[in-house]
C-alpha cells in the first residue's frame, strides 16, 4: 500500500542526508542523491507493512540500487580503467567493489559512536594494540579500554543491524 506524500516528504526530511552520506562512499555525489531518490520513491510506491523497520529497509534498499549501479555499468565497455587510490589500474571485478562497499558501511556505522568508545575501538580492534598499549596511549586506565570496547562493540552492533547489514 502507497505511503500518503506527507509520509513520504517526512521520510526524506528524516532519513535522505544519512542514506546520501551512505551511497556517497560507493558513488559519487550526483549518483548518490539519484539512488536516495530512487529508494525514498520504491518506499513511497511499495512500502513496507509498519514503520518499525523502514530504516534498514532504506539502507538495504540503497545498498541494492549501488550494487545494480554497478552491475549495469560492469555490462558497459570501459574505455579507460579507472584508477585506484595509488594511482594504478583499479582490480576488475566485484570482490573490489564488494570491499569498498563493507568499508564505506562500516565507515558510517562507526562514524556513529561516540569518539571515546570508537577510539578504544580502533586502537584495539583495528590497529592491534594491547589493552595495556592502548590504555597507555589513551590516557585511561585499562578496564576503562575493556570497557569501552565492550559497550562499543554493542552499539556498532546495533547500527549494523539498523542499516540493514545482515550476517
Amino acid at each position: 500500500m502507497p505511503m500518503d506524500e506527507d509520509a513520504v516528504a517526512a521520510l526524506y526530511r528524516d532519513h535522505a542526508a544519512a542514506l546520501r552520506r551512505f551511497a556517497r562512499g560507493a558513488v559519487g555525489s550526483e549518483e548518490a542523491e539519484e539512488i536516495v531518490q530512487e529508494a525514498i520513491i520504491r518506499v513511497w510506491r511499495h512500502a513496507p507493512d509498519g514503520t518499525q523497520g523502514l530504516r534498514p529497509y532504506l539502507y538495504r534498499t540503497v545498498r541494492n540500487l549501488i550494487v545494480d549501479q554497478h552491475r549495469l555499468a560492469g555490462r558497459r565497455p570501459r574505455t579507460v580503467a579507472p584508477l585506484d587510490d595509488e594511482g594504478g589500474f583499479a582490480a576488475a571485478g566485484g570482490e573490489r567493489f564488494d570491499e569498498l562497499l563493507d568499508r564505506v558501511v562500516m565507515e558510517e556505522a562507526l562514524a556513529r559512536l561516540t569518539p571515546d568508545h570508537r577510539q578504544a575501538l580502533v586502537a584495539v580492534h583495528y590497529r592491534r594494540l594491547s589493552v595495556a598499549e592502548a590504555a597507555r596511549e589513551l590516557g585511561v586506565p585499562a578496564g576503562t579500554v575493556k570497557s569501552r570496547c565492550f559497550y562499543a562493540l554493542r552499539a556498532l552492533r546495533a547500527a549494523l543491524d539498523e542499516m540493514g547489514v545482515e550476517r
